[in-house]
């Protein structure tokens, strides 16, 4: 069974990251990018699988397309529910002022508008994981 970590970084420990998207392409990039930081990467292609690696493991950060099968805003609000305690960043392709406005309402603390661009993602994760939580790689 899979440590399970709390936000935040312990003395040692890389950021555990959650990256959630049915494109097959732009989860290897995500996954990819951030495993070269040193981070702990688990991936998921839906919302529904998700939310059952949510059941084992508690990220620092998820980061989750919004368009996808099992996804949408009901999908955002168990994350939320499920991983409290997470840092919930979305990148979406139909991203407009209501959709952001109604994920930020869901608990959503990033959102980003694909295409996206990897370096301005690793900042924000770099913050939420109080600034260096991929071992000792700079960005």
């Amino acid at each position: 069974m899979p440590q399970v970590m709390t936000r935040g970084k312990q003395s040692g420990q890389s950021c555990t990251i959650l990256v959630v998207d049915d494109d097959e392409a732009m989860r290897k990039l995500l996954v990819d990018a951030l495993q070269e930081q040193g981070c702990r990467v688990i991936e998921s292609e839906n919302g529904k699988d998700a939310l059952n690696v949510l059941k084992a493991v508690v990220p620092n950060v998820i980061v989750t397309d919004l368009k996808m099968p099992d996804g949408g805003f009901p999908y955002l609000r168990h994350l939320q529910e499920m991983a409290p305690g997470s840092s919930i960043v979305v990148m979406t392709a139909y991203g407009d002022s209501q959709s952001k406005a109604k994920a930020l309402e869901c608990g959503v603390q990033g959102y980003f508008e694909k295409p996206l661009r990897i370096h301005d993602l690793k900042s924000w994760i770099c913050q939420m994981c109080f600034f260096s939580p991929c071992g000792n790689s700079s960005l």
